[in-house]
């Protein structure tokens, strides 16, 4: 499996970012089409497909509540933490993903300044499932960027060498995303343009975090033995973080959650003492 992966990282190209490009370049002459690069015009143009999408998805509301939380990197990068000793090369990839996601994130947030639902409209003309968000950084969605980010890596990395297989795997991972995604439309976060830019963001984000550890294998410690202490440590404490969020809030995804740090830490345990 680890031979499997390199390999899979090393067919990783450049050429791999023309179709989020691309993409990007539709929606923004989609926009443009519409002479929607206003903040309201921009907001107008989605109305009535945020409120159908927000009306039918709501129906469903402890699901989209505990599936919007993966947009968490937390909890999305903690169920992926038995894969640790496994595929190694995995980790390395979703680590420098997500910091370049995360840099990529914030600024564009604050350019654009865009209001969220919950700013732009009445409370009581959407649903809102748990926490309203207000103020002014919906575009892109954090959480959609996350999602991606992180399904692009397991897409990728993992992608098996059939071509039937491979076929189901990039159909499985897109759709998987696109459920997720949507939950921020769902719990009223989020316009469905956020969701759709975030997700390309995302997408551009695992790429780069590829290409990243291919050019420089700045993470490749990250297998090593020796090290595994220094992991058990910081699972242990993420299951403590996943107690008071359970504490807090008691969504299954939760429990999840720190069963898998806790089965990650227990393997890493094993491991380390039959060194």
């Amino acid at each position: 499996m680890k031979e499997k992966t390199v390999l899979n990282v090393n067919r990783v190209k450049l050429t791999y970012l023309y179709l989020p490009l691309i993409l990007l370049l539709i929606i923004t002459i989609y926009i443009y089409l519409n002479d929607a690069f206003s903040i309201n015009s921009y907001i107008e143009i989605q109305k009535e497909a945020f409120f159908y999408l927000n009306f039918e998805l709501a129906k469903f509301p402890l699901i989209q509540y505990n599936l919007t939380q993966l947009g968490d990197a937390f909890i999305f990068l903690s169920l992926l933490t038995p894969l640790l000793v496994y595929i190694p090369k995995l980790w390395e990839a979703l680590i420098s993903a997500s910091i370049i996601s995360g840099l990529i994130c914030s600024p564009l947030k604050w350019l654009f300044k865009v209001p969220r639902p919950a700013s732009a409209f009445h409370e009581n003309s959407f649903v809102i499932i748990g926490k309203a968000y207000y103020g002014s950084n919906s575009l892109p969605s954090g959480h959609s960027i996350t999602i991606f980010t992180v399904l692009t890596v397991v897409l990728l990395v993992l992608m098996p060498a059939d071509k039937y297989f491979k076929l189901l795997w990039t159909s499985f991972i897109v759709c998987l995303g696109i459920i997720l995604c949507l939950t921020r439309v769902a719990v009223g976060a989020h316009f469905l343009l956020d969701v759709l830019f975030g997700s390309i963001i995302g997408y551009i984000s695992g790429i780069l975090g590829i290409l990243f550890i291919k050019r420089y294998g700045m993470w490749n410690w990250i297998g090593k033995g020796e090290n595994y202490p220094l992991f058990i440590a910081l699972f242990f404490g993420s299951i403590v973080f996943g107690i008071f969020k359970i504490v807090n809030s008691n969504l299954f995804i939760f429990y999840f959650s720190c069963l898998s740090l806790f089965v990650s830490s227990f393997i890493l345990l094993m491991r380390y003492i039959k060194r």
